[in-house]
């Protein structure tokens, strides 16, 4: 998410067991050490059902009871990928570090298939690039691509009431593939495709790669090299320190356990095993800003914790819950704490927000520009009834039910109030983003290229329109004129196919050169990122005027209650999970 944080120090940002073992001169085993290692927890999903409906809980062990007890999720061990992708380029590198007075221990699997354990201060990770025997084909069919998982995942839930078994993906973009294991031959996924392109579906295409070298974490051990596909490493002080370069000042301190795997993209995930209420302690601080009033903090650590858990599904192709940058939320290690954010942790500790006892969608952004956006403004998908449009005011600076803001009038006549707001005086409040018809011919051919999308070769841009708003003023449709026809970009997707706009939440004025040639657009408009549910700029302002964390809740979500953790609260619905069909 674009958090707060992020945005004031990013401003204007809108990355087979290997069991043979080759050492430098000769092959041998490694030498049987006498660590032990400390007991691990192997996290393992479970299904259960509450009142009906299906729900996901990844938990530290396989529950035999129907129920999820709350205090075994309470604190739960979550697997954060930190790094993603490593070795998607051959100059890769990790750096992992013990703490001062500490060791490392790294566990693998040796030659022989038993365990092998390593002791080391450091451990450096470098890929290698390892020649196939043969050519390898890597190919997977991508039904469709998407700025966001929330689309992604209505997507693939359309495609399979459509009877196609699909799985979420992300490797780089989010995307919705034909499941592997069910569409396994070259054969079969071209049979889909072909079908699909007779029914008029034009997002689906064919990803193919003819693989010839494999890339494989290597590091060198007592004079030895060793190449495996998977590890793990902790420290007797459950203290890692990870960077990407040797003369890295700032390297990233995690707590828990690292692990290195292969994901669905021919690269590696160094995860990060670490407990919920620790892992909060690296997000709160970084998503609402180590100086926020108290309250708002509060009000952070409650809706980090519910956002957590409600998308543990988010990466399960690759093996691991949620990543640690704006994709998900903003997570830094443990390098940087501060008391503020853990007292509040601390005080919220297992508080959740619900709604009819579900955790809620538990969606923040950095600034709303004046007014929250419902769900449906952002994204595909079922109606959240506690992500409505929320004036973000405590006074009357105005009526929403007489003025609509789909009126495209009142929408710029509401662009040019800035005071009064609880978010008056942030930077990205209010903006213009000047863009040249150049750099926008050049971010859309970027995003149609990606699609694979039949206009990718389009020469230039005519015209840009908001054809449709909202009732809380966001574009919802865009339509581009080009030499080859018409694109519609629809929500989110507006902001992935144009770079200059901070949010959907703007209006367009064309601009001319000085011989009266069309030169670009500004986009004129407010707020930082989908502004949906909590505004964090405006949870500061609320929280200075005396307001609690609960309140500030409520005012954001409407109709939610806090609850502690609980065998009641249903985490997730699957909205295939029917009693017909679950």
């Amino acid at each position: 998410m674009k958090s707060t944080a992020y945005q004031e120090q990013n401003p204007g940002v809108h990355s087979q067991i290997v069991s043979d073992r080759q050492a430098i001169g000769q092959i041998v085993e490694p030498k049987p050490t006498a660590v032990t290692p400390p007991a691990k927890r192997m996290g393992g999903q479970w299904l259960g059902r509450i009142s009906g409906v299906v729900f996901t809980v990844l938990c530290f062990w396989s529950v035999p009871a129907e129920v999820v007890q709350a205090n075994q999720v309470q604190n739960r061990e979550l697997q954060i990928g930190v790094v993603q992708r490593f070795g998607s380029k051959p100059g890769d590198k990790l750096i992992l570090k013990a703490v001062e007075g500490d060791r490392l221990y790294v566990r693998f699997e040796g030659g022989d298939g038993t365990p092998q354990t390593q002791e080391v201060n450091e451990l450096q990770l470098e890929i290698i690039m390892k020649p196939l025997a043969e050519p390898m084909l890597e190919e997977r069919l991508v039904l469709s691509t998407h700025r966001s998982f929330e689309n992604a995942e209505q997507n693939a839930e359309e495609w399979r009431n459509k009877g196609i078994e699909v799985e979420i993906a992300h490797p780089g973009r989010w995307q919705v593939w034909a499941k592997r294991e069910v569409y396994g031959t070259p054969l079969l996924r071209r049979f889909l495709l072909q079908n699909l392109q007779a029914e008029g579906y034009e997002t689906a295409f064919l990803d193919t790669e003819i693989v010839q070298n494999k890339p494989q974490p290597s590091w060198v051990f007592e004079g030895f090299r060793y190449n495996r596909d998977r590890l793990e490493i902790w420290a007797g002080t459950n203290r890692i320190q990870v960077s990407r370069e040797k003369e890295d000042r700032n390297p990233t301190l995690y707590p828990g356990n690292l692990r290195i795997q292969p994901n669905a993209y021919g690269s590696f995930t160094l995860v990060n095993e670490v407990p919920i209420e620790e892992y909060l302690r690296g997000v709160v601080p970084h998503e609402i800003g180590a100086e926020a009033p108290y309250p708002a903090v509060e009000a952070q650590a409650i809706i980090a914790r519910t956002y957590v858990l409600r998308n543990l599904r988010r990466f399960a192709i690759d093996n691991y819950e949620l990543c640690a940058n704006t994709e998900c939320q903003v997570y830094k290690g443990v390098g940087e704490t501060w008391d503020r954010s853990d007292r509040a942790i601390a005080a919220t500790a297992g508080k959740v927000l619900t709604y009819n006892n579900e955790l809620i969608d538990a969606l923040y952004s950095s600034t709303t520009g004046g007014i929250t956006a419902p769900f449906q403004d952002m994204w595909d998908g079922a109606d959240r009834p506690y992500l409505t449009a929320v004036l973000d005011s405590v006074g009357n600076v105005w009526d929403l039910s007489r003025y609509s803001l789909a009126n495209e009038q009142n929408f710029r006549r509401f662009i040019t109030l800035d005071k009064g707001f609880n978010e008056e005086g942030w930077d990205v409040f209010r903006w213009r983003e000047v863009s040249s018809l150049a750099q926008m011919n050049k971010d859309l051919k970027s995003y149609l290229q990606e699609k694979q999308h039949p206009q990718a070769n389009f020469q230039t841009i005519q015209a840009v329109e908001v054809v449709e708003r909202s009732n809380a003023g966001r574009a919802i449709a865009v339509n581009v004129t080009t030499d080859q026809g018409s694109i519609k970009l629809v929500k989110d997707e507006i902001l992935r196919a144009f770079w200059a706009p901070l949010s959907t939440f703007f209006y367009l004025e064309r601009m001319y050169g000085d011989d009266k040639s069309f030169k670009g657009y500004v986009f004129v408009g407010g707020g930082f990122g989908h502004g949906v549910g909590l505004s964090q700029s405006g949870s500061h302002r609320l929280a200075k005027l005396g307001w609690t964390s609960d309140r500030i809740l409520q005012f954001y979500y409407p109709g939610t209650e806090i609850q502690p953790i609980s065998e009641e609260i249903i985490f997730w619905r699957d909205p295939l999970a029917t009693p017909d069909r679950g």
